[in-house]
């Protein structure tokens, strides 16, 4: 027999390596409670895109009927992310006379429609529409309706991205019998998910190491200002393990999550590794050291590309106070903050979601990052409610905003 729960949300990751499926009951005070929770081995994902429709559909299947038997209950409505290297970013301003005497919601959002007047390829669309801030007359202000004025100019965070990448997920999930309430930009969501309010205001840049995508978004002033995807991650680590090592990809992913350091200074040349050959070959062994001598020119050269967005993005000398925060599942070998330093020149730390430990240990751990920042985007939206709506908050407002590009595909 079903249970009864309220304000139910589920959050969906359709990653590289894994499909999770996370449903959470909103509770009255905003918190969120585990129900379900639900795994699957992904296949038909490559480099964060859809190559196999048919697998895709199969692994999320599985998630999902893993997580209503956890939770007791059907799933019907989902809010899942997208990433990929078609991801491209870009920042806008657009500027509007104020038709009264004070700036409205109306006048807001005409402001914001100038902002998003952007040439895009033919076989690209608009998935976001960030505000990131707003100029009354000449002054800098976060929340401008309500406030005297006759020029009112806006900054957003624009980001497109390929309309097959984003039809693709929607229709996967579609064929599992799921209603797709919104899809978010994985960049934005792992950011969201571990980034503190500070870390936000004082500039710090997000590095998600998943799979098969790196996903980087840099957040300056409480917004995000710049958001990038980069298409190597840790299943090229596995990679070269399997290659370097002579052996299956299962094992080498074994032998990476279990015994690989990032650093190969941190690595002790004494400790042996048992490491099984192809096919009915005997284990060998080889030193935890000779194994992150592998490891470490893949994890440089991802620091390396990161390094790159940065620079590229112009927002170097605002990253000088929080720094970089690491998540996603490679994030977690050791070794990665220390190699990270020394690249970066600036501190690192890793993250798991700020709200994951008061839920359950199970999602205490940076490669659960993307699905816990699609759960807190649907608990912020699920709070706002009808009041704010009737109230005309500029906050619901840009998530309506959001909504509209991202969500109806």
């Amino acid at each position: 027999m079903a249970k009864e729960h309220k304000n139910l949300i589920t959050g969906l990751d359709i990653g590289t390596a894994k499909v999770m499926a996370v449903t959470c009951e909103v509770q009255p005070d905003g918190q969120l409670r585990l129900v379900g929770l639900g795994t699957a081995a992904s296949k038909g994902i490559k480099r964060g895109v859809v190559v196999d429709i048919e697998a895709t559909v199969g692994s999320i299947d599985q998630a999902i009927k893993e997580a209503e038997q956890t939770a007791g209950c059907n799933i019907s409505r989902v809010h899942t992310g997208l990433t990929g290297s078609h991801i491209r970013s870009l920042n806008t301003s657009g500027m509007v006379m104020v038709k009264g005497k004070e700036v409205t919601v109306q006048d807001v959002a005409r402001a914001v429609d100038s902002a998003k007047t952007v040439n895009t390829a033919a076989d690209q669309r608009l998935l976001l529409v960030e505000p990131q801030e707003f100029i009354i007359d000449g002054n800098l202000v976060r929340e401008p309706v309500g406030m005297s004025g006759k020029r009112l100019q806006t900054r957003a965070h624009i980001v497109t991205g390929a309309q097959s990448a984003a039809e693709n997920v929607l229709k996967c999930v579609r064929r599992c019998g799921l209603e797709v309430d919104q899809i978010m930009l994985n960049p934005l969501a792992s950011g969201l998910a571990v980034l503190t309010d500070d870390e936000r205001e004082l500039g710090a840049v997000c590095v998600d190491i998943g799979a098969g995508t790196t996903d980087v978004s840099i957040f300056f002033g409480g917004a995000i200002r710049h958001t990038a995807v980069i298409p190597i991650a840790g299943e090229l680590m596995t990679s070269d393990i399997a290659i370097g090592l002579h052996t299956t990809m299962e094992n080498a992913e074994h032998t990476k999550v279990e015994h690989g350091v990032a650093k190969q200074m941190l690595a002790p040349r004494e400790v042996d590794v048992d490491v099984s050959g192809m096919g009915e070959q005997d284990l060998r062994q080889i030193s935890k050291q000779a194994l992150a001598g592998v490891i470490e020119p893949r994890v440089v050269e991802i620091f390396s590309l990161v390094q790159q967005v940065i620079h590229e993005s112009g927002l170097e000398e605002q990253m000088q106070s929080a720094g970089i925060v690491l998540t996603g599942g490679s994030a977690s070998m050791p070794g990665m903050v220390d190699l990270g330093e020394d690249i970066f020149l600036k501190p690192v730390r890793v993250a798991v979601p700020r709200r994951a430990q008061e839920m359950s240990d199970m999602l205490a751990h940076p490669r659960v990052a993307t699905v816990m920042g699609l759960l807190e985007e649907a608990r912020l939206a699920r709070m706002r409610g009808f009041k704010a709506a009737e109230a005309g908050g500029i906050k619901l407002m840009f998530s309506r905003i959001r909504d509209f590009f991202i969500g109806n595909l």
